[in-house]
């Protein structure tokens, strides 16, 4: 790539609105898919297809590249291809009420469970009551009683016939049946038999003793009887009560027939309905007592919880869940307060992201699962697992006890898809050891796109998209041109286009208020050129400050005249959301003394490790190119003027190297360039970050003070691609008012500063006479010299 004074046709990629092809954007299909990033489409139909476990996928890339969108909106696609997920619903567990049956059940059918089940309750609570009050029903229980009350009135007749024909009677007393004398009929009072005869008290004792044999054998027959007539009464009951409920069974059963988990579900049902029936009678009464449950309270068991109803819809489901807490992400379960404590029941399980998304995907953002510790180590359970178990975290520190289920688990079949930043993968992958098992897929988002014909097609459709989806005005082929502009400014390359598709959403969005604004029909590139400058100007008041602060002269810039040992750099200053560059004088001060570089900065602990490697490099161009034949004896210093804060990188070197070399030479340098661009040990200049804002950072220096003709920058061949500057910048070069100088080595930019050749070493490997590199070579020999006489001591 050819270097020296560019024309402005190579400082900025223009998008001519001609080659797209449109004249509005609401003539445009809308975009279903993602935007090139054809390493992540790879990866994302590779982790759908595969089902094997494991094959989850985790989605990195830098922020605001519409990675969620973008997922989303595949996903959906893939989702309407595939089958509908299966229903969920949790019913009692007639066997262990502490363990809820957990249903499957087809798209749509646990809806109609539900209400079945309710439509068969309310017919119960009818039929019942009604079928007890039949007069076949009290004939058939009178029948018992009768039987029940002959039966007992016939053991006891014979229990006092047995005792009548020894002397005795049979009497009740509050403890049951007892026998006592009654020589002449009637019983004797305890008086009476106390004034007997003690002989005759004894035969009369002996003659009871087998009689009261008799009376307890009696009382077990009655007992015997009084069990036999409530068997039968249950019978009766049971009878009674499956005659009423076995149609409604039976048409559920038909209902839900090959459903085997219903059916044996029904099978309980209508066996505890008919346990329970005799309690339907007394549904319209109140409680016994006022803290107790109301009759109808034993009806909730029959109720149908359902916890995911897939009724209604297409495809398998795709849920995107912004607040992943342990709750809603794998359920809960929810308690009511009763007497003072907390209590639940089946019917408070509610369903969480899991269940919402079984049979297909999940997203979530891996920060904010991350965020709870117990959400992230719910997913990775029930990721191994397969199985969606409900439980309550952190349930062994609990202060208080409180009644809570177990709910019967839910097999998972499910993609989960976390979203975040490369740093939380590579920390994971680092150390959480089932992470890696885990998700096994990974789908790598670039932060840049190429700038292709087709992609510049598809950020057309993706802003037509936008504005239907949104509402927005349409924008105007100009418009969208300057938008492919500010993309590939985004990323600062002619070649390449954003894919942080969020900032060119606020973009879009900005654009399209001011062309609402000045009622245009379509967005206009005017408008576009106004958000851009609206945005910067609600972000750059330091920038004006420090303008300002230049422009009174309390920051010290010159852009004229020549000075020794003295150039201008270019610092970026960024502020999160606005980035600009700021001149700084960089100094340089050469004498003689212990051989070696001084940082400044560094020495006052205002500098990075990555500049201070910069400064170390100086010193090995030095002593590679000028200390061959004799050693290198230059003290020397270096300093940022006026910088009172960190200075970090290398892209400053090149210019330090040029006033390092300046101030050895003794050679002046024009100021009315500023330099950026790192050096290596050879001498060659290398690319650097920022720097269109450098270039325009010192652009603005010059044109507050007037524009000469002769200002400029100077830099590295290497970033002649990155080159996307402002349009009054290029104007301005367009009209020679400005200058953009690219150099690929530190010899191009000397030359280019002291306005003398630098030189190129002869065989001898001495440099031409009057070259700038002579001029170091004499000074370097001057000192080396000097060093030698004060070791003599001459």
């Amino acid at each position: 790539m050819h270097g020296g004074e560019l024309d402005a046709s190579r400082l900025r990629a223009v998008c001519e609105p001609a080659t797209l092809g449109f004249r509005s954007t609401a003539e445009l299909p809308l975009l279903d898919g993602m935007i090139g990033q054809d390493r992540a489409q790879r990866a994302t139909r590779f982790g759908i297809g595969m089902r094997g476990p494991g094959y989850n996928l985790f989605v990195l890339g830098p922020p605001a590249t519409g990675k969620t969108r973008t997922m989303l909106r595949v996903l959906a696609r893939q989702a309407e291809q595939e089958p509908i997920s299966p229903d969920y619903c949790y019913v009692h567990n007639f066997a262990d009420a502490y363990r809820p049956r957990a249903i499957e059940l087809p798209p749509g059918r646990a809806r109609e469970l539900r209400a079945e089940m309710t439509r068969l309750v309310d017919e119960c609570r009818t039929r019942l009551p009604r079928a007890f009050e039949s007069e076949a029903f009290e004939h058939q229980k009178a029948r018992i009683l009768e039987e029940l009350g002959h039966r007992q009135q016939g053991e006891l007749e014979r229990l006092e016939a047995e005792a009548r024909a020894v002397g005795f009677t049979v009497v009740r007393t509050p403890a049951g049946f007892a026998v006592t004398a009654a020589p002449r009929g009637q019983p004797l009072g305890p008086e009476e038999f106390a004034a007997l005869p003690e002989a005759e008290r004894e035969q009369i004792a002996a003659r009871a003793k087998p009689l009261e044999e008799s009376v307890e054998a009696t009382v077990r027959r009655l007992r015997e009887i009084e069990r036999e007539a409530r068997r039968r009464h249950e019978l009766l009951v049971r009878d009674v009560a499956a005659f009423a409920t076995r149609q409604l069974i039976q048409e559920l059963r038909e209902r839900f027939a090959g459903l085997a988990a219903v059916t044996a579900y029904l099978d309980e049902v209508e066996e505890d309905l008919i346990s329970h029936a005799e309690e339907f009678r007394h549904l319209q009464e109140g409680p016994p007592l006022p803290f107790l449950p109301p009759p109808g309270a034993f009806l909730d068991r029959y109720r149908v919880n359902v916890l995911v109803d897939r009724g209604g819809t297409q495809g398998a489901p795709v849920v995107y869940e912004r607040h992943p807490s342990h709750g809603n992400l794998v359920g809960r379960i929810e308690h009511r307060a009763h007497l003072g404590t907390l209590v639940t029941d089946f019917t408070l399980i509610k369903a969480g992201a899991l269940h919402r998304a079984n049979g297909g995907y999940l997203i979530l953002e891996a920060k904010d699962v991350l965020r709870n510790f117990a959400s992230w180590e719910a997913l990775k359970k029930a990721l191994k697992s397969r199985t969606i178990r409900i439980d309550e975290p952190f349930e062994e520190l609990r202060l208080a006890n409180v009644v809570s289920l177990a709910p019967e688990p839910i097999p998972l079949a499910l993609k989960v898809i976390l979203i975040g930043n490369p740093l939380l993968y590579y920390l994971l992958y680092a150390l959480d050891e089932d992470f890696r098992e885990l998700f096994k897929v990974k789908v790598d988002f670039d932060d840049s796109l190429p700038r292709t014909p087709e992609i510049e097609g598809l950020y057309a459709r993706f802003v037509g998209t936008i504005c239907q989806e949104e509402g927005l005005r349409p924008f105007g082929a100009e418009a969208v041109a300057k938008l492919i502009e500010h993309g590939a400014r985004l990323v600062e390359h002619q070649e390449r286009l954003t894919s942080r598709l969020g900032e060119l959403l606020d973009l879009i969005r900005e654009a399209a208020f001011y062309a609402a604004e000045a009622g245009q029909p379509l967005v206009r590139a005017e408008d576009v050129r106004r958000a851009v400058d609206e945005k910067i100007d609600r972000a750059n008041l330091l920038e004006e400050r420090l303008a300002r602060a230049i422009a009174e002269g309390a920051l010290v810039v010159d852009t004229d005249g020549q000075r020794v040992g003295q150039v201008n750099g270019i610092a970026v200053v960024s502020l999160g959301d606005h980035a600009f560059g700021r001149p700084s004088r960089i100094t340089a001060r050469t004498f003689s003394g212990e051989p070696g570089v001084l940082d400044i900065e560094r020495e006052a602990k205002l500098s990075g490790p990555v500049h201070s490697k910069g400064v170390m490099i100086l010193t090995g161009f030095l002593a590679g190119r000028y200390a061959r034949q004799r050693p290198l004896a230059l003290s020397a210093s270096l300093a940022f003027e006026q910088h009172y804060e960190e200075i970090e990188g290398d892209s400053a070197s090149a210019a330090e190297l040029c006033a390092l070399l300046s101030s050895l030479a003794g050679i002046p340098l024009t100021q009315a360039l500023a330099m950026t661009g790192a050096v290596d040990q050879q001498g060659d200049v290398q690319a650097v970050g920022g720097v269109n804002a450098k270039i325009e950072g010192f652009f603005d220096v010059c044109r507050a003070r007037g524009l000469t003709g002769v200002q400029g920058v100077i830099i590295p061949t290497a970033n002649l691609r990155h080159l996307m500057l402002r349009e009054d910048v290029v104007e301005a070069v367009r009209a020679g008012r400005f200058h953009v100088h690219a150099v690929a080595t530190i010899d191009e930019a000397l030359a280019l500063l002291s306005g003398r050749p630098a030189g190129a070493p002869g065989p001898d490997g001495s440099f031409p006479p009057g070259s700038f590199n002579a001029a170091v070579e004499q000074a370097l020999a001057s000192h080396a010299e000097l060093r030698r006489r004060m070791a003599k001591g001459d």
